[in-house]
């Protein structure tokens, strides 16, 4: 899969997730930041999920309704909790990655919004 994992979320999944085989966009490799939206943009642009931990992103998907590739918000937590929320996320939920679900882990709770059929 492809993945832009923003700057919030890590180096340490990032290099994770790599090692597991998939193609990462690290943004903490960027020069400087560019906004949630940019990065949104450019995640879409790029057809990767955008794995993060800001909750602002939500708001530019399903109020701005911006395009997307698929995000995935995992909770503010040490590095190694969020691979083992996202190396599960990846066993039992990869076919709504793989269609740009909007996937949402909070207080041991997953939430999936899967885009509209059609």
């Amino acid at each position: 899969m492809r993945f832009l994992v923003d700057r919030c979320a890590g180096v340490t999944l990032a290099k994770w997730l790599r090692d597991k085989g998939h193609d990462v966009e690290d943004a903490s490799q960027w020069l400087q930041d560019p906004g949630d939206a940019a990065i949104l943009e450019r995640a879409a642009d790029e057809d990767r999920i955008l794995v993060t931990i800001d909750t602002d992103l939500d708001l530019l998907i399903f109020v701005d309704e911006r395009p997307h590739r698929g995000l995935v918000r995992l909770p503010d937590c040490p590095a190694g909790e969020r691979i083992a929320i996202l190396s599960d996320l990846l066993a039992r939920h990869e076919a709504d990655l793989a269609a740009g679900a909007v996937i949402t882990v909070s207080a041991g709770r997953v939430r999936i919004s899967r885009p509209p059929q059609g």
